[in-house]
Protein backbone atom coordinates (compact mmCIF):
# COMPACT_ATOMS: atom_id res chain seq x y z
CA UNK A 1 0.00 0.00 0.00
CA UNK A 2 1.28 3.42 -0.88
CA UNK A 3 2.17 5.86 1.86
CA UNK A 4 -0.02 8.97 2.07
CA UNK A 5 1.52 12.33 2.07
CA UNK A 6 2.42 13.61 5.47
CA UNK A 7 2.67 10.21 7.06
CA UNK A 8 2.24 6.53 6.63
CA UNK A 9 -0.94 4.47 6.81
CA UNK A 10 -0.83 1.35 9.01
CA UNK A 11 -0.55 -1.87 7.11
CA UNK A 12 -4.04 -3.43 7.36
CA UNK A 13 -2.59 -6.68 6.10
CA UNK A 14 -0.84 -7.26 9.49
CA UNK A 15 -1.59 -10.70 10.85
CA UNK A 16 -4.51 -10.42 13.31
CA UNK A 17 -5.40 -14.14 13.48
CA UNK A 18 -3.14 -15.02 16.42
CA UNK A 19 -4.34 -11.97 18.37
CA UNK A 20 -7.99 -12.89 17.87
CA UNK A 21 -7.29 -16.46 18.90
CA UNK A 22 -5.72 -15.28 22.17
CA UNK A 23 -8.64 -12.93 22.86
CA UNK A 24 -11.17 -15.71 22.29
CA UNK A 25 -9.36 -17.97 24.74
CA UNK A 26 -8.95 -15.34 27.45
CA UNK A 27 -12.33 -13.62 27.08
CA UNK A 28 -14.87 -15.37 29.41
CA UNK A 29 -17.79 -16.99 27.67
CA UNK A 30 -21.20 -16.01 29.16
CA UNK A 31 -22.30 -19.64 29.09
CA UNK A 32 -19.22 -20.86 30.92
CA UNK A 33 -19.53 -18.07 33.49
CA UNK A 34 -23.15 -18.95 34.21
CA UNK A 35 -22.25 -22.61 34.57
CA UNK A 36 -19.42 -21.83 36.99
CA UNK A 37 -21.65 -19.53 39.01
CA UNK A 38 -24.41 -22.14 39.35
CA UNK A 39 -22.11 -25.01 40.33
CA UNK A 40 -21.90 -24.08 44.06
CA UNK A 41 -25.69 -23.73 44.24
CA UNK A 42 -26.18 -27.17 42.69
CA UNK A 43 -23.75 -28.72 45.17
CA UNK A 44 -25.60 -27.06 48.06
CA UNK A 45 -28.89 -28.47 46.79
CA UNK A 46 -27.36 -31.94 46.59
CA UNK A 47 -26.03 -31.62 50.14
CA UNK A 48 -29.49 -30.71 51.45
CA UNK A 49 -31.01 -33.76 49.73
CA UNK A 50 -28.31 -36.06 51.13
CA UNK A 51 -29.24 -35.05 54.70
CA UNK A 52 -32.62 -36.75 54.25
CA UNK A 53 -30.91 -40.11 53.75
CA UNK A 54 -27.81 -39.74 55.92
CA UNK A 55 -29.33 -38.05 58.95
CA UNK A 56 -33.09 -38.61 59.00
CA UNK A 57 -33.58 -42.10 57.55
CA UNK A 58 -30.24 -43.75 58.35
CA UNK A 59 -29.67 -42.15 61.76
CA UNK A 60 -33.19 -41.28 62.89
CA UNK A 61 -32.42 -37.62 63.57
CA UNK A 62 -35.89 -36.32 62.78
CA UNK A 63 -35.20 -32.85 64.19
CA UNK A 64 -33.10 -32.23 61.07
CA UNK A 65 -36.37 -31.88 59.14
CA UNK A 66 -36.88 -28.44 60.73
CA UNK A 67 -33.60 -27.31 59.17
CA UNK A 68 -33.90 -28.65 55.64
CA UNK A 69 -37.64 -28.65 54.83
CA UNK A 70 -39.71 -25.61 53.97
CA UNK A 71 -42.72 -25.10 56.30
CA UNK A 72 -45.06 -25.31 53.29
CA UNK A 73 -43.36 -28.43 51.89
CA UNK A 74 -45.58 -30.74 49.80
CA UNK A 75 -44.93 -34.38 48.89
CA UNK A 76 -46.81 -34.83 45.61
CA UNK A 77 -48.21 -38.36 45.56
CA UNK A 78 -50.09 -39.97 42.71
CA UNK A 79 -53.47 -39.68 44.47
CA UNK A 80 -52.67 -37.65 47.58
CA UNK A 81 -50.43 -34.70 48.44
CA UNK A 82 -48.79 -35.07 51.84
CA UNK A 83 -47.85 -32.22 54.13
CA UNK A 84 -44.54 -32.03 55.97
CA UNK A 85 -46.17 -33.54 59.07
CA UNK A 86 -47.59 -36.47 57.09
CA UNK A 87 -44.30 -36.99 55.26
CA UNK A 88 -42.27 -37.12 58.45
CA UNK A 89 -44.82 -39.38 60.15
CA UNK A 90 -44.31 -41.85 57.30
CA UNK A 91 -40.53 -41.58 57.69
CA UNK A 92 -40.82 -42.29 61.42
CA UNK A 93 -43.01 -45.32 60.69
CA UNK A 94 -40.42 -46.70 58.25
CA UNK A 95 -37.57 -46.30 60.72
CA UNK A 96 -39.69 -47.94 63.44
CA UNK A 97 -40.68 -50.89 61.24
CA UNK A 98 -37.06 -51.32 60.01
CA UNK A 99 -34.73 -50.43 62.92
CA UNK A 100 -31.65 -51.45 60.91
CA UNK A 101 -32.77 -49.41 57.91
CA UNK A 102 -30.08 -48.20 55.52
CA UNK A 103 -30.85 -46.17 52.42
CA UNK A 104 -27.91 -45.92 50.03
CA UNK A 105 -27.71 -43.29 47.31
CA UNK A 106 -26.93 -44.78 43.90
CA UNK A 107 -27.10 -41.66 41.73
CA UNK A 108 -27.58 -37.90 42.23
CA UNK A 109 -28.32 -35.39 39.47
CA UNK A 110 -28.94 -31.69 40.04
CA UNK A 111 -30.21 -29.14 37.54
CA UNK A 112 -31.63 -25.67 38.20
CA UNK A 113 -33.77 -25.97 41.38
CA UNK A 114 -34.20 -29.75 41.14
CA UNK A 115 -32.27 -32.66 42.67
CA UNK A 116 -32.96 -36.22 41.51
CA UNK A 117 -31.79 -39.16 43.60
CA UNK A 118 -31.90 -42.88 42.81
CA UNK A 119 -31.73 -44.82 46.07
CA UNK A 120 -31.85 -48.37 47.45
CA UNK A 121 -33.79 -49.26 50.62
CA UNK A 122 -32.56 -52.15 52.78
CA UNK A 123 -33.91 -53.16 56.17
CA UNK A 124 -35.34 -55.97 58.30
CA UNK A 125 -39.05 -55.91 59.09
CA UNK A 126 -38.96 -56.34 62.89
CA UNK A 127 -41.87 -54.09 63.91
CA UNK A 128 -45.39 -53.43 62.66
CA UNK A 129 -45.34 -52.07 59.14
CA UNK A 130 -46.76 -52.58 55.65
CA UNK A 131 -49.99 -53.63 57.33
CA UNK A 132 -48.31 -56.70 58.86
CA UNK A 133 -47.02 -57.58 62.32
CA UNK A 134 -43.23 -58.05 62.74
CA UNK A 135 -41.99 -60.77 60.40
CA UNK A 136 -38.17 -60.57 60.61
CA UNK A 137 -38.05 -60.48 56.82
CA UNK A 138 -35.24 -58.53 55.04
CA UNK A 139 -36.64 -56.13 52.45
CA UNK A 140 -34.76 -54.50 49.57
CA UNK A 141 -36.19 -52.14 46.97
CA UNK A 142 -35.10 -49.33 44.68
CA UNK A 143 -36.81 -46.00 44.18
CA UNK A 144 -36.35 -42.48 42.88
CA UNK A 145 -37.03 -39.09 44.45
CA UNK A 146 -37.10 -35.63 42.87
CA UNK A 147 -36.92 -32.57 45.09
CA UNK A 148 -37.37 -28.90 44.27
CA UNK A 149 -35.15 -26.74 46.42
CA UNK A 150 -36.21 -23.16 47.17
CA UNK A 151 -34.00 -20.82 49.21
CA UNK A 152 -31.89 -23.74 50.36
CA UNK A 153 -34.81 -25.84 51.65
CA UNK A 154 -36.79 -28.76 50.26
CA UNK A 155 -40.07 -27.34 49.00
CA UNK A 156 -41.56 -30.09 46.80
CA UNK A 157 -41.06 -33.83 46.45
CA UNK A 158 -42.02 -36.54 43.97
CA UNK A 159 -41.11 -40.11 44.97
CA UNK A 160 -41.74 -43.35 43.09
CA UNK A 161 -41.05 -46.96 44.15
CA UNK A 162 -42.72 -50.35 43.88
CA UNK A 163 -44.63 -50.85 47.14
CA UNK A 164 -46.02 -54.15 45.88
CA UNK A 165 -42.49 -55.51 45.54
CA UNK A 166 -41.79 -54.85 49.23
CA UNK A 167 -45.08 -56.45 50.28
CA UNK A 168 -44.42 -59.54 48.14
CA UNK A 169 -40.95 -59.96 49.63
CA UNK A 170 -42.53 -60.15 53.07
CA UNK A 171 -45.28 -62.54 51.98
CA UNK A 172 -42.83 -64.77 50.05
CA UNK A 173 -40.73 -65.31 53.15
CA UNK A 174 -43.87 -66.16 55.14
CA UNK A 175 -45.28 -68.67 52.68
CA UNK A 176 -44.26 -71.73 54.75
CA UNK A 177 -45.65 -70.16 57.91
CA UNK A 178 -48.89 -69.29 56.13
CA UNK A 179 -49.09 -72.78 54.62
CA UNK A 180 -48.64 -74.36 58.05
CA UNK A 181 -51.24 -72.05 59.55
CA UNK A 182 -53.70 -72.98 56.80
CA UNK A 183 -53.11 -76.70 57.43
CA UNK A 184 -53.63 -76.21 61.17
CA UNK A 185 -56.92 -74.40 60.58
CA UNK A 186 -58.03 -77.14 58.16
CA UNK A 187 -57.19 -79.82 60.76
CA UNK A 188 -59.19 -78.02 63.46
CA UNK A 189 -62.18 -77.69 61.15
CA UNK A 190 -61.97 -81.40 60.26
CA UNK A 191 -61.84 -82.45 63.93
CA UNK A 192 -64.80 -80.25 64.86
CA UNK A 193 -66.82 -81.58 61.93
CA UNK A 194 -65.97 -85.18 62.86
CA UNK A 195 -67.09 -84.73 66.47
CA UNK A 196 -70.32 -83.13 65.36
CA UNK A 197 -70.94 -86.03 62.98
CA UNK A 198 -70.42 -88.59 65.81
CA UNK A 199 -72.83 -86.75 68.10
CA UNK A 200 -75.49 -86.68 65.42
CA UNK A 201 -74.99 -90.38 64.76
CA UNK A 202 -75.16 -91.23 68.49
CA UNK A 203 -78.41 -89.36 68.95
Amino acid sequence: MRAHRGGSCPDLRAPTGPILAVLLVLWPSPGWAASDASAPALERNKAVAMRVFNEILNQGHFAVADEIYSPDFVNHGLHHDASLQEDQAAARAEVKAFPDLRVTVDLVVAEADFVTVMWTFRGTHTAFGYGLPPTGVPVELRGMTIWRVVDGKLHDEWTSFNMLSAFLQVVRHLKWFLSGLLLAVAAVVWLVARRLTKRVAAS
